[in-house]
């Protein structure tokens, strides 16, 4: 009996043992992993790899193309045409899709018109995270101001009206402008040529967007429609009756394989010579797959001896800091290979500067969730597409050669495409770009993003055993820590459905429509401050309240729980929006760790604890944000053009574009951002 007493208790496990100690050493753990994380975004440019195309059948250049310069030649006359109606005094908006319509029966399209008006702002709080809205059809044109697409198709002959590609080219019906009228005569050269060749096996689509209401909202419109079948619908398939060769109803192709917006520049700046800016940032950071993008960038410098460039912050060329940053990783690349020939780490200074000036564009671009053209509209129906806005350097008796270029490049690409026997799924939908031609995958960029979030599950579970184990006598609830928790865990909770309340807000706000934006953003601050006060006189457990009802540990518990909160809202939004995960850890992460009350520090009064709470007043106004837009936006541009009421407007712009990153901003960065300050007034 007194051997079976004596066993010996069993080791923990591993797994576990490595637990306990990151826990017991969360300060350090913490410490290395913030500086790690960012560390390893400034080394993505680093990191990156050069693009290549995933996909065998696409075959970019494997033929030669057919694009003449007889086809260049009509594309230029259908250039003039469309500037000598622009020039008349009376144009109603109609002549240029007359001309248009005309001409795509004249090269042996089928084509139709969609007339659609322009959505008022429809903003709902429950609409985000939902597709297009296929059920809203604009069946009541009795307003003058609406807006005529032209619509024009090409059957493929080797196909099964099952597949189409898409070609859009944005441009003003009542008033053109001359790189609008060179968009439509590319598309229109291309168009001719895919009506007489025999190798196309999808369906073409070329969509003439009228973009007096906004290209997006041209591009959306019909694309609702397209995917909207109605009764009216029906009944113009099954009698198609054609009034001057146009059909009056609505003329549907295949599936959507692929869609390009072609777009031309009014100037070519920043180009030595021809050049092509490449747009694929849809809502909400989505991407279309890479594939399209490479086909292109092969197509556009080895076919064609184009410049391509992505959007890149150009303000951050001229940073002392960031090349400081270039020409360390280069002298280390360096070092490294004259130990060892074969690590191939480093690349030259300015070729960092470019690829972090990219790279944050692409950050930003994709935090945002708001498209950067036409084609965003086609990534709410899960279609690939891109925006080429190519910038030509020419005189105008140059403009055949530049359709020729230009329409070779889209005869390419469409080629690849139609080599497609299904749709892109080979390489990658999530990436960052650091060049045109390199490229972060999501295995490589995740890594600073789950180093940065890393602490805070250690510290969540470090805390919470500190705050289990200390005690205080005189306590007025039981001292269980299961029972703290859940009362912090409801303090937490509450804040956070506040958060929820902040929202929605502006929607109401958004029903006066004559106040400024100044006075709106105010009346958004202090209408939540009010609710805060509201909230807290219901609840004694929320912040700011006068007299605790927890113990004197009670400040770790509730760190411990904004963390935790914290960490669920950032992995729940990288899943969402990877970039705004990215940058809202940048800001949230360091502010949840240091948050102390300042009532220790102003006690201790040492150097450390001073400086402990300097950083924590500068982390808390930093991360408030109103401040850390306006902070960001003058460190970029100017603080000299840098206004109050400028959040607002940006905060407008993420609500209309149903951005994901309003949600996060309200219902994750600001709950947490007052339970830090919450904790740095507790009193101890």
């Amino acid at each position: 009996m007194t051997e079976v007493s004596a066993v010996v208790k069993p080791k923990p496990r591993p797994i576990i043992r490595i637990g306990l100690f990151l826990i017991s050493h969360s300060l350090f753990v913490s410490i290395v992993c913030c500086i790690a994380g960012v560390l390893a975004l400034l080394l993505l440019p680093v990191l990156a790899k050069n693009t290549y195309i995933s996909e065998n059948a696409l075959m970019p250049g494997s033929a030669s193309a057919m694009l003449s310069t007889d086809d260049a030649s009509d594309g230029h006359v259908f250039v003039n045409k469309i500037m000598s109606i622009s020039s008349m005094s009376i144009n109603s908006g109609i002549e240029i899709p007359e001309m248009i319509a005309k001409h795509i029966i004249e090269s042996g399209g089928e084509v139709n018109y969609h007339k659609f008006q322009p959505l008022s702002d429809s903003f709902h709080p429950l609409q985000f995270f939902v597709g297009p809205d296929a059920g809203m059809v604009q069946d009541n044109y009795s307003s003058t101001s609406y807006g005529v697409n032209t619509v024009g198709i090409v059957r493929a002959p080797r196909g099964d009206g099952k597949e189409a590609i898409i070609i859009v080219t944005p441009y003003n019906s009542v008033k053109p402008t001359t790189s609008e009228a060179l968009s439509l005569g590319v598309a229109y050269s291309v168009f001719t040529l895919l009506s007489r060749v025999s190798w196309l096996a999808k369906d073409i689509i070329w969509l003439a967007a009228d973009s007096r209401h906004g290209e997006h909202a041209a591009v959306a419109a019909w694309l609702r429609d397209y995917y909207t079948l109605s009764s009216g619908d029906l009944e113009h398939e099954v009698t198609s009756v054609k009034r001057d060769g146009v059909s009056n109803g609505f003329r549907r192709a295949g599936t959507m394989a692929a869609a390009l917006v072609i777009k031309v520049a009014d100037s070519s700046t920043g180009f030595e010579k021809d050049g092509l800016k490449i747009y694929a940032e849809a809502s909400n950071g989505q991407m279309p797959n890479l594939d399209l993008i490479n086909i292109v960038n092969y197509l556009a410098v080895h076919g064609q001896g184009l410049q391509v460039r992505v959007e890149k912050i150009w303000s951050l060329l001229d940073s002392w800091w960031l090349y400081s940053l270039g020409e360390l990783q280069e002298l280390i690349g360096k070092v490294a290979k004259s130990l060892n020939p074969g690590w191939k780490f480093g690349i030259p200074a300015s070729d960092y500067v470019e690829g972090c000036t990219t790279l944050a564009s692409s950050l930003y671009n994709q935090a945002l969730g708001i498209p950067t053209g036409p084609h965003g509209a086609f990534r709410d129906y899960q279609v690939d597409a891109i925006t080429l806005e190519f910038s030509p350097r020419f005189s105008s008796s140059q403009r055949v050669l530049f359709l020729l270029h230009v329409g070779r490049l889209v005869e390419g690409v469409i080629r690849s495409v139609n080599n497609l026997l299904e749709k892109f799924h080979q390489s990658f939908f999530l990436y960052l770009m650091t060049s045109p031609s390199r490229f972060v995958s999501v295995g490589t960029y995740m890594i600073a993003f789950a180093l940065l979030i890393a602490p805070l599950p250690l510290v969540a579970a470090a805390l919470f055993s500190d705050a289990s184990k200390s005690k205080s006598p005189g306590e007025s609830i039981p001292t269980s820590p299961a029972w703290n928790w859940l009362y912090t865990a409801k303090t937490v909770l509450i804040v956070h459905l506040w958060g929820a309340i902040v929202t929605i807000i502006p929607y109401f706000l958004r029903q006066f429509p004559d106040s400024s934006p100044l006075i709106s953003l105010l009346t958004w601050i202090a209408s939540s401050a009010v609710l805060l006060f509201f909230t807290r006189a219901a609840s004694s457990s929320l912040p700011f309240s006068c007299a605790s009802q927890l113990q004197t540990s009670e400040w770790t518990l509730l760190k411990a729980v904004t963390v935790a909160a914290a960490f669920i809202g950032l992995c729940l939004m990288s899943v969402i929006n990877y970039a705004t995960a990215e940058i809202g850890a940048l800001l949230l992460v360091p502010m949840c760790l240091m948050a102390v009350p300042l009532r220790i520090d102003a006690t201790a009064k040492t150097a450390k604890t001073v400086a402990r709470g300097a950083c924590n007043v500068l982390l808390v106004f930093v991360g408030f944000p109103p401040a850390a837009f306006l902070l960001s936006k003058g460190a970029l541009s100017s603080f000299d053009g840098v206004r109050l009421d400028d959040f607002w407007n940006w905060i407008e712009s993420l609500r209309e574009w149903n951005s994901a990153t309003y949600i996060y901003i309200c219902m994750v960065h600001l709950p947490c951002w007052v339970l830090c300050i919450h904790i740095l007034l507790h009193r101890r």
